[in-house]
């Protein structure tokens, strides 16, 4: 049974030595294969993963491979495992972790920067210059590191959050969600309540902005889209008008509701070149523009626009800053209700077909959460 040298378990949280994993095979191809539990080290904790939520980043790299290897790190890993917003329960501490116990239940942050760069000493720890070196320290699970698609993981101290009694398994998967928003908007964006936020794209990350934007007293909370069904959960989550781009135009009605001046932030969740430019004709003077989505292919954009109002434009990959503890707050006040965007749940052992949903969007797809409890299903689908 695992019991690695100066780690602490429980009797009460037995963990075996050998764990069911997801793991790269070629592109687009995922098995699950039995793999060694990890051992956690300084500052780490071993998390049982209960539920791990789908993110489109995740279809990206079982298609392409880790984010890494586009900064010269890793290659197509094949026995890389993906997956990273997870949360579980901790079982073991590593040597000298006190600031947590075993049995709490957690969700976590994605990324673990080296803590030595000057990225990571300002707090933007997705953006650390050791991004994909694990000997310096970096670690961004699902990314670079192995994820959640398991029954187990190991993750630093620093990216645990506590979950409450009252949040479920899955509301719980989508903190890094509402926290990316939350990184977005107020710690890179400076968010003061009473400023206007438009929202372009209703995905997991769009809606989520919408809800932290209303927590934070924006106003007023604009979403635009093309799908009613996405347009009507955001209004559920307090955008105060929804833009359906099929039968309005977005821009004038933005400039409409904020008294001809445009908006003050904008954040542009659908990465195309449309939504691009109508995010740099929607905002004011002055405001800035928050670019959430990957964009596939070069935009061609209005950059003398964007120069001569003085239009502040800025990326953001993921969580920063502790933004996700600050989500996390919200969504145990009930400030929002986050769980409005889990559409689906699947066993573990039916991963191929929870990824079936999120990408091809079956049946409205929004974020589609597995969980880790039928281990005998599990077991079946390795064999």
């Amino acid at each position: 049974m695992y019991k690695p040298a100066d780690v602490t378990t429980s009797p009460d949280y037995p963990v075996p030595d050998q764990m069911k994993a997801w793991v790269l095979g070629t592109p687009d191809q995922l098995h699950l294969r039995e793999k060694p539990v990890p051992v956690p080290q300084r500052a780490e904790v071993l998390v049982r993963i209960d539920a791990v939520a789908i993110c489109a980043t995740d279809l990206e790299i079982i298609h392409s491979g880790s984010p890494a290897k586009i900064l010269g790190g890793l290659p197509f890993n094949k026995n890389f495992t993906p997956g990273h917003e997870y949360m579980g329960t901790v079982v073991a501490l590593g040597p000298g972790v006190d600031e947590f116990a075993i049995g709490e239940r957690i969700s976590v942050e994605i990324h673990a920067g080296c803590g030595q760069c000057k990225r990571c000493r300002q707090g933007m720890y997705t953006s650390c210059l050791n991004y994909g070196e694990p000997g310096k320290g970096h670690r961004a699970n699902g990314f670079t590191t192995d994820g959640g698609f398991a029954e187990y993981a190991v993750n630093h101290i620093n990216t645990l959050a506590r979950v409450p009694d009252t949040m479920s398994d899955a509301e719980a998967t989508l903190v890094v969600t509402a926290g990316t928003s939350m990184y977005g908007l107020t710690e890179l964006g400076g968010l003061v309540a009473g400023e206007s936020v438009v929202v372009i794209g209703p995905g997991p990350i769009g809606l989520l902005a919408v809800a932290v934007a209303k927590a934070l007293g924006a106003s007023p909370v604009i979403l635009t889209g093309t799908r009613d069904s996405r347009l009507a959960i955001g209004k559920e989550l307090g955008a105060d008008r929804v833009i359906n781009v099929a039968k309005e135009n977005a821009v004038e009605i933005v400039k409409q509701l904020t008294g001809g001046i445009g908006a003050d932030y904008v954040i542009e969740c659908a990465g195309t070149e449309g939504t691009v430019n109508d995010a740099i004709h929607m905002t004011n003077r002055g405001g800035k523009i928050c670019l959430a989505a990957f964009p596939h292919d070069p935009v061609t954009m209005d950059l003398a626009h964007l120069v001569k109002n003085n239009i502040y434009v800025y990326g953001i990959r993921g969580e920063g800053r502790s933004a996700t503890r600050r989500a996390m707050t919200l969504m145990a006040e009930k400030r929002f209700d986050a769980a409005r965007i889990h559409t689906h749940t699947f066993a573990l052992a039916d991963l191929p077909t929870a990824l079936r949903y999120a990408r091809d969007r079956v049946d409205d797809a929004i974020k589609v959460v597995v969980t880790t409890r039928d281990a005998a299903a599990l077991s079946s689908a390795a064999e």
